[in-house]
């Protein structure tokens, strides 16, 4: 006996999570030796002691905060388990970050250097956390503050980095971007965590006001891909840091378009945890913080995500003007800055191409459809533009595989079984070329609704067990 009353709020998410005692101690044990903590052994009775009131030690209150977020898809507090918010240094828990150049380039150094040595699944040591809510969005508002002064020199060494090199690490910057689009998150995210590290080690020198911002801006554009390529693979906390430290880095490069994309990309990495509202108020930030710089294409970028996030909250009204302003505001797919009054675009927003847009508004459209399903005819006719523009595309491989499966979801939602399994069956090849968590488990969860509605039919029950013998074990 304890002497404690029960954790009841443990037990009941416990309850709901469908885990026995056994699965869930595993799980633990699984999550701690990725930590690197080997002295955790948890069994059956451990739990159990858990669940009747005894407070578990360090690491194990924030694996279960972490492996109940996954389970349920959203982010789940300490306190909403009955468990202490854990102490820990600002330096390495929340986002609540010193908006000031040397710090930014302190903390973008150690987290890039922590990632290395420890290059856990999505823990950097054991104080990193998700953040939602106002102890995200608040901090954010931040980074409308005014842009930073001139970077002082005084008792810095003279910078090691020419113009000429300058270049050079810019267009690595961008041949990581096409890597991570070709291949997915897992392939090379830590080339990009390795050259992001150099960066910041660049950055603690002196240079021109120019050259330093460009700097900053590099280091951010990696930061920004860095927590992307994370976020593919699952690892949801050590992405959001990186998302975090990347607005840090575009503000002090006096990049408001880089910024908006950092908050744009924090808030699709909310949507994908079902935190739409949060992630509203990020789009929000992003297109007030970069109104009057921001070119048409980005304008159009952030008007579609502002579609997602009202899509999400079922909001179909201020979802459809949402869509139309991005089509309007999309200039085609044209040579960047060619159209009328338009600079040019940064490399960063070529991704936002024809086929982007459309799948962007498609999903929307999908995703409303779930409660207004008239809505279905609208989520196929631009998913299926989508698919068909990305057709050919080996070099935006993941963005194809995500619309294929998206377009098997759309057909599984108008009782269409037969095209579904074929957009499934094509899902299953592209899978294997990629090593993107986010569409593998796209793909599982198309596969397992299709198979619940249909099992009986023949090619469902053939291409679930396809997809089962393809798709690696869900975690």
């Amino acid at each position: 006996m304890t002497g404690k009353p029960p954790n009841e709020l443990l037990n009941s998410w416990f309850q709901r999570s469908g885990w026995s005692k056994g699965e869930l101690a595993r799980l633990v044990n699984k999550r701690a030796r990725q930590l690197g903590a080997a002295h955790v052994s948890t069994d059956t009775s451990r739990v159990r002691r858990w669940l009747d009131g005894e407070h578990p030690r360090d690491p194990a209150p924030r694996i279960l905060v972490e492996l109940f977020s996954e389970r349920f898809g959203t982010v789940i507090t300490h306190a909403e388990l009955g468990l202490r918010e854990p102490a820990a240094p600002p330096a390495t828990s929340g986002v609540d970050l010193p908006w000031a150049g040397r710090r930014s380039i302190e903390l973008l150094g150690d987290f890039a250097r922590s990632d290395l040595m420890l290059n856990r699944r999505g823990f950097l040591g054991t104080s990193l956390s998700l953040s939602a809510g106002p102890s995200l969005v608040e901090p954010m508002k931040r980074w409308l503050s005014p842009v930073p002064e001139q970077h002082p020199t005084n008792g810095r060494t003279p910078g090691r980095i020419t113009v000429e090199e300058m270049a050079l690490l810019e267009e690595t910057t961008r041949l990581f971007r096409s890597w991570d689009a070709q291949c997915g998150g897992g392939l090379r995210r830590m080339a990009v965590v390795g050259q992001l590290h150099e960066v910041t080690e660049l950055l603690r020198d002196s240079y021109p006001q120019a050259l330093a911002e460009r700097l900053f801006r590099t280091a951010s554009e990696l930061a920004l891909l860095a927590g992307w390529m994370a976020y593919d693979i699952g690892m949801q906390p050590s992405a959001q840091r990186y998302f975090v430290l990347a607005l840090h880095a575009a503000r002090e490069a006096g990049d408001t378009p880089l910024g908006a994309h950092a908050l744009a990309t924090m808030a699709r990495q909310m949507i994908h945890i079902n935190r739409a509202q949060d992630a509203l108020e990020l789009v929000h930030l992003a297109q007030y913080g970069s109104h009057g710089s921001a070119t048409p294409r980005v304008q159009s970028m952030l008007a579609a995500l502002e579609a997602r996030a009202y899509a999400n909250l079922g909001d179909a009204d201020n979802c459809r003007r949402a869509v139309a302003a991005a089509e309007d505001l999309f200039p085609g797919d044209v040579p960047a800055g060619s159209q009328p009054g338009a600079g040019p675009d940064p490399d960063w927003a070529a991704f936002f191409t024809e086929a982007e847009l459309n799948a962007e508004n498609g999903h929307s459209f999908r995703d409303l459809a779930y409660r207004y399903p008239q809505l279905t005819e609208q989520a196929a006719k631009n998913i299926d533009r989508a698919v068909d523009l990305f057709s050919n595309d080996d070099l935006h491989l993941r963005s194809r595989a995500l619309n294929v499966v998206g377009m098997a979801t759309v057909r599984l939602q108008q009782r269409e079984p037969e095209a579904a399994v074929g957009y499934v069956h094509t899902g299953v090849d592209l899978v294997k070329r990629l090593r993107s968590k986010r569409v593998e488990d796209r793909l599982r969860t198309t596969v397992g609704n299709l198979y619940a509605r249909y099992p009986d039919v023949r090619m469902v029950r053939e291409v679930h067990e396809r997809a089962g013998a393809v798709l690696p074990a869900a975690a």
